[in-house]
């Protein structure tokens, strides 16, 4: 503050300082050579000063002088000293300058001042004749969110038969980053290919990116295919798109491809991989880029590092998840909440709880995000006063207004623990309007306690928010199913067929020797389906001979009639893994659904009967299955 009151006072003499004085050009092109090498270094303060300067030795500033000036104080966002200066570039008679003129516009658009900035653009008409200037106020928009405004220039710009640049694109396509502005980008595509900047690499990967963002990746891996030239940033630009859209296959067959171009790769790109590999569960392939970081040197890079920590939690190894944590120098909020929520989806809830408190103990604030992983920690473990104190202390403490992801996990928490009443009082609460994912846990909670009432109360709760999810028509269905009420049983059945819902088809990953293998439930089409469906029917004799029968075959009727499926993806990745690996050797499971409570029940007895231990991930937690117990104790 010191320093900008100092740059301010100084600049409020500039008027009454001398500028008219007639001096050479040679006379002030040392002046503007040191005012353009501060500007470069990024010595904005310094540059004002030297200014000031400047007019007190008595040379006039020109053309210029006045882009480097006006860049200083644009950075420097003092817009009282880009008025008076803007008053100089008047009274020294350069305001018809273009360069002058785009200087002007960008600092207004720079200190907020949009108005001003297009108030520059409209009194000089030559402004409306050079693409600079365009550029300059269409970026002034775009960065103060004024999207619509920088479009209608765009089309002003068009119809003045002003041309259109590089520049130009890469200041208006970043504006499309919703799947709404996909017309627009697809629009914005067609003109450069028409002006022929397709073939600039910059506006190639803008596009690229654009098209990520919009959700429209076939056509940015269109765009990307025909691209003669891919940088770096290409490259990461479509593997940070398959990633963001879930499509971690993808991405490692993408990678594999980068790696033989020769291109040195940097930690962006490896986020994205190790993203991916966290998705499914590709711990060999997730070792192998630990290795190769630590091989480039970027073992220190702390976005790695925390990266590294959920792929190993999201893999089913907890243990070097922990190691990498531990092993950290600096540990951020970041950090901590990747640690927490592995131990938490592993249903280790007093670890998670420990290490919370341990977090707070060396004086970093929480933020939302953690106090969602130990929320859920608590909740999968059923620590319940403990949740509860955390969620009073969010708001108590340190003065966080809970989210909608918070309530969610208070449903959850209190749900599982049978406290019905105490989660419906806690949604009926809520300063915020309860979103489909909270009345789900509610509805969840009904099942796990047997309550058709307060559940047909969440049911269509949730139907209103989110109609087309099958799931909770599922869920309800079962809920009837164990009462006996199969006119319930019916009335969903019917909903569904009018709504024409399908459900999501399950399916799990499994890796082996550094190939993920992908089962769909119902799947035959692996190279090896004939013997997997034989060890699985195998395997279905024994359990049946161990105790008698299935417990819930209603209820597994019954949503394998909604599924339309009876063999779930898990069963077919276990049975493949049981044939292609040694007795002892841990499987691990990557499953997109929760799993039911029939799977759930059948592999704690495979476990048994073949003395293996099983990983499954679900949707929402681990599940260790070991000589015939789950480490979720039934609790999930």
């Amino acid at each position: 503050m010191i320093v900008q009151r100092s740059v301010i006072s100084g600049t409020n003499k500039l008027l009454h300082l001398q500028t008219t004085k007639t001096t050479s050009t040679s006379l002030t092109n040392p002046w503007n050579f040191r005012l353009r090498e501060l500007a470069k270094q990024c010595e904005y303060t310094q540059a004002l000063t030297l200014y000031l300067q400047m007019l007190r030795s008595g040379f006039s500033p020109n053309a210029f002088t006045f882009p480097f000036i006006l860049k200083s104080c644009a950075a420097l966002s003092i817009p009282i000293s880009g008025s008076q200066l803007h008053c100089h570039v008047i009274k020294t008679g350069c305001d018809p300058d273009p360069f002058v003129q785009t200087s002007l516009i960008s600092m207004y658009c720079r200190c907020s001042s949009i108005e001003y900035a297009r108030k520059v653009f409209d009194e000089n008409g030559e402004s409306r004749k050079l693409t600079i200037c365009y550029n300059a106020l269409i970026s002034g928009y775009t960065s103060n969110s004024r999207f619509y405004d920088g479009v209608l220039l765009f089309r002003k710009m068009r119809e003045a038969g002003v041309s259109v640049d590089s520049v130009t694109m890469l200041g208006l396509v970043p504006v499309c980053t919703l799947p709404v502005h996909l017309s627009l980008g697809l629009c914005l595509h067609g003109c450069c290919v028409k002006v022929g900047l397709d073939s600039i690499v910059s506006v190639s990967n803008c596009l690229l990116t654009m098209y990520v963002k919009c959700g429209a990746v076939a056509y940015a891996r269109a765009l990307f295919n025909g691209m003669p030239e891919k940088g770096l940033i290409t490259w990461n630009a479509m593997i940070s798109g398959y990633a963001q859209n879930g499509l971690a296959r993808h991405v490692l067959d993408l990678y594999h491809e980068m790696e033989l171009t020769g291109i040195h790769l940097d930690p962006v790109t490896f986020l994205g991989v190790l993203s991916s590999c966290a998705y499914i569960g590709a711990h060999k392939i997730g070792c192998e880029i630990e290795r190769q970081i630590h091989c480039r040197g970027f073992g220190s890079n702390p976005f790695l590092s925390n990266a590294l920590i959920n792929m190993y939690a999201r893999c089913g190894n907890l243990g070097k998840a922990r190691a990498i944590f531990d092993h950290m120098p600096e540990k951020s909020v970041i950090s901590w909440t990747a640690i927490i929520g592995g131990y938490g989806m592993h249903g280790h809830g007093e670890i998670a709880v420990q290490l919370f408190d341990e977090m707070i103990g060396t004086g970093i604030i929480p933020d939302k995000a953690v106090f969602v992983s130990v929320l859920s920690a608590c909740s999968h473990a059923g620590l319940t006063d403990k949740g509860l104190d955390y969620f009073a202390t969010m708001e108590r403490t340190y003065g966080l207004q809970p989210g909608l992801d918070h309530y969610s996990c208070m449903v959850d928490l209190l749900g599982r623990a049978g406290q019905l009443k105490e989660a419906k009082e806690l949604i009926e609460s809520m300063k915020l309007k309860p979103d489909a994912p909270i009345w789900g846990a509610l509805l969840g909670a009904c099942k796990i306690h047997k309550n058709v009432e307060l559940a047909e109360l969440a049911f269509n709760q949730v139907i209103e928010l989110d109609p087309m999810n099958i799931g909770y028509y599922v869920l309800l269905s079962n809920i009837y199913c164990e009462a006996q009420n199969m006119e319930g049983v019916l009335k969903v059945r019917t909903m569904m067929r009018e709504r024409k819902l399908k459900k999501e088809p399950g399916y799990s990953y499994v890796e082996y020797k550094g190939r993920v293998h992908l089962f769909l439930a119902g799947d035959r089409t692996h190279p090896q389906a004939k013997e997997i469906y034989g060890m699985l029917d195998e395997l279905e004799n024994l359990v049946k001979e161990l105790v008698g029968s299935y417990k819930n075959d209603q209820e597994r009727r019954n949503e394998e009639i909604l599924s339309g499926m009876g063999v779930h993806s898990e069963k077919l990745a276990i049975a493949f893994g049981l044939l292609n690996t040694r007795p002892g050797t841990q499987i691990v499971v990557i499953k997109n659904l929760r799993i039911c409570e029939n799977c759930h029940l059948f592999i704690k007895l495979v476990s048994k009967i073949v003395d293996r231990q099983f990983v499954i991930r679900d949707a929402t937690r681990f599940h260790h299955f070991r000589n015939g117990t789950c480490s979720c104790k039934d609790y999930w």
